[in-house]
């Protein structure tokens, strides 16, 4: 180990109290009461703090000093994996073909049209002249749209990270901004029918977006009408329009309920209406084509069901599509004479195809591979047409697409995803099997390594994480991981429970007081690879972000001996912290998800109990690489940085402890493809420090 002095955050303690439990915190004091302006202008930050995150920055640089020539390798390594000049397939509206383009030397897209039927393109968004223009570090676009007559671009950026973002509209021929900046919104832009409009939402103190706007291009954003409002604290809004572009939905939900209003598309003065009021547990979402109302609901139905109506304020509706026991129904797609809709189980996703006029009903099929990600995707706007493109990709086998004729069933592979430094799926294992829990539930596992890696518990592994907010992790294919799998290093997706790869059980099973299942089904799975011989104890990276990022910080406190290292990117480790203030952006709306500590003590024992931060024990911890932002409002950085401050003061172990704040970024990390691979490249460099393999 580098004799580098280690770095300090000053202690300051504090009792911190709640239903009769006190509790020491040393570092509390970093997080700023003003942290949402700190977000917005980083010069508010508490000198001592900045100073803090800048010695733990420089601490790690000179850790991974050796790493230094590495890192470039794999960044090139990982870039050469990536066609850099390349194009989207085309999406043709009334009189416009669109797609986009990347080049070799750009960081971002590039929007391009042409007039169907004509040779002439233009190029009416480029990312990275448009960052040069603002001489900013980061660069976040939230949306791009083009407005339904082909006249506006309307887009939103972030450049901070921090999620607080700027609309701007223009007029594409003469490329002049047309009406005034509208700030502090969520980044969702949607044009009305006839271009007179533009729909946003705005986010109120908290950073939460709780209102609707409807604001007239060209004039004064003063002007600008409130079309909907959300009280409830826990509830946010968004807005978005039917598929057959009658009707304009409102859709205003926690993360456990939702509730839908709906308005006519050709409404002067929109007065939205409710379709269902809420109750507490029940999600739906609502679309109308082809004469019928269509609700995606969990009412009566776990894992969902879709119903239908020719009036959208019946009190019965029929059942369109019933559930399934341990499978997730999924929307619908809509085009004149079919209706596709998608179905999950077992962490695979199927797609079905439906013919309107016989009412017939097919599975599509993608591959013979067993493991696959599958999709679908329109090819024009007008809906009168036979032809969809279908994707799909595997852990081995980079994506193809294909234009494919719905009535004929003839399918044209008209992309592929190119590595230009070539790659053979045949050289990779991919296996889906299952491990059992400690409560008995069998959790998916997605394995894929290169056929030469041997299964002697000689190699080293890699066992990704996530399982909350009920999302799935796809079995799809990632060129960059290949910088790892080609070196021996195995790597599992661990499907468990907190995610919704077996339904909505699957994801209750693993929220508020069940939480700890998420931790046990992760611990499981690694002394399975174990068992079966393709690691070894002490030979397991872990890696997780965000609540990934809590799982990994709960586990290490729980089972550390496991593992040889630990990756938590933008982690959620000071947990119950953060759940106790219910004036963070994600607090109040994450009650149904983790639960309410402070008004409820059964929550809080809970909580209490496996919280990363509260449970940091004097013992020996693993390799640990810890990164977080400064601008993410999401995971605000003092959670990771106390958390390894504390770290600090409690392992008893020699291995590398290290914090990376990137200070010019927010959640998602680096803004442009380079800065993504550039972070790619450094964890990898960690990794395979820790592994002996540079």
């Amino acid at each position: 180990m580098l004799k580098m002095k280690i770095p300090q955050l000053e202690k300051k303690p504090e009792l911190k109290s709640c239903h009769n439990v006190t509790w020491e915190d040393n570092y509390s004091w970093i997080h700023q009461n003003n942290i949402l302006e700190v977000l917005k202008d980083s010069s508010k930050l508490l000198p001592e703090v900045r100073k803090y995150l800048e010695d733990e920055n420089n601490y790690t640089e000179e850790n991974l000093k050796d790493t230094k020539e590495y890192q470039k390798k794999l960044f090139d390594e990982i870039k050469g994996r990536i066609k850099l000049d390349d194009e989207s397939l085309p999406f043709k509206d009334k009189n416009y073909e669109y797609w986009t383009k990347t080049t070799t030397k750009g960081n971002y897209s590039i929007k391009l049209r042409k007039k169907i039927g004509s040779n002439n393109i233009e190029e009416i968004w480029n990312g990275d002249k448009e960052k040069e223009k603002l001489k900013t570090e980061y660069f976040g676009v939230g949306d791009l749209e083009v407005s339904y007559n082909d006249k506006y671009l309307a887009y939103s950026l972030d450049l901070k990270g921090s999620e607080y973002f700027t609309i701007h509209v223009r007029d594409i021929k003469t490329n002049e901004i047309i009406t005034d900046k509208i700030e502090n919104t969520s980044g969702s832009i949607l044009f009305s029918l006839d271009d007179r409009f533009i729909f946003y939402s705005k986010l109120d103190e908290n950073h939460r977006p709780k209102k609707i706007f409807r604001h007239e291009i060209g004039k004064s954003i003063k002007e600008d009408l409130l079309i909907f409002e959300e009280r409830t604290p826990a509830f946010t809004v968004s807005i978005g329009i039917s598929a057959d572009e009658k009707y304009y939905f409102i859709n205003s939900s926690d993360h456990n309920t939702s509730e839908k209003y709906y308005f006519k598309s050709n409404e002067s003065l929109p007065k939205p209406k409710i379709v269902r009021k809420r109750e507490k547990g029940i999600i739906y979402s609502v679309s109308s084509w082809g004469g019928y109302f269509y609700i995606h609901t969990n009412k009566g139905a776990e894992d969902f069901k879709i119903e239908r109506s020719r009036d959208i304020e019946a009190s019965k509706w029929e059942v369109f599509i019933p559930a399934k026991n341990e499978t997730m129904i999924g929307g619908l797609t809509f085009l004149k004479n079919w209706i596709i809709r998608s179905e999950l189980n077992n962490a695979l996703d199927k797609i079905f195809v439906r013919d309107i006029n016989s009412n017939k009903e097919e599975e599509l099929i993608f591959t013979d591979e067993e493991v696959y990600d599958g999709s679908i995707s329109h090819t024009q706007k007008d809906r009168n047409t036979d032809l969809i493109y279908i994707s799909y990709s595997t852990p081995k086998t980079q994506a193809r697409t294909y234009l494919y004729n719905l009535k004929t069933k003839e399918k044209k592979l008209v992309k592929e995803q190119v590595i230009p430094t070539g790659h053979d799926p045949k050289n990779y294992i991919v296996q889906r099997i299952e491990c059992n829990s400690d409560d008995g539930r069998k959790v998916p596992l997605t394995i894929t390594r290169h056929k030469d890696t041997p299964l002697d518990g000689s190699a080293n592994l890699l066992l990704y994480g996530y399982g909350s907010y009920g999302a799935s992790m796809s079995p799809s294919f990632s060129s960059t991981r290949l910088s790892l799998i080609n070196r021996n290093i195995i790597w599992v997706t661990a499907h468990i429970r907190g995610g919704m790869e077996r339904g909505m059980k699957w994801w209750k099973e693993g929220k508020l007081l069940n939480k700890k299942n998420t931790f046990n089904d992760y611990i499981a799975a690694a002394k399975f690879l174990i068992e079966k011989k393709y690691t070894s104890k002490g030979k397991i990276i872990g890696m997780g972000g965000s609540a990934g990022g809590l799982l990994m910080g709960a586990v290490v406190n729980k089972a550390p001996d496991l593992f040889l290292g630990m990756i938590m990117a933008v982690p959620f480790v000071d947990s119950l912290t953060t759940n106790l203030d219910h004036s963070l952006p994600l607090t109040i709306g994450e009650f149904d998800e983790f639960g309410n500590a402070k008004d409820n003590k059964d929550h809080f024992d809970y909580i209490y109990s496996y919280a990363p931060y509260n449970n940091i024990k004097k013992m020996d911890y693993p390799n640990i690489l810890i990164t977080t932002s400064l601008s993410d409002n999401r995971v605000l950085f003092d959670e990771p940085a106390k958390f390894t401050a504390k770290l600090r003061d409690y392992k008893t172990d020699n291995n590398l402890l290290l914090l990376k704040t990137e200070m010019n970024a927010g959640h998602g990390g680096k803004s442009g493809r380079d800065g993504a691979i550039e972070e790619i490249a450094f964890d990898y460099a960690f990794i395979l420090k820790i592994a002996e393999k540079i």
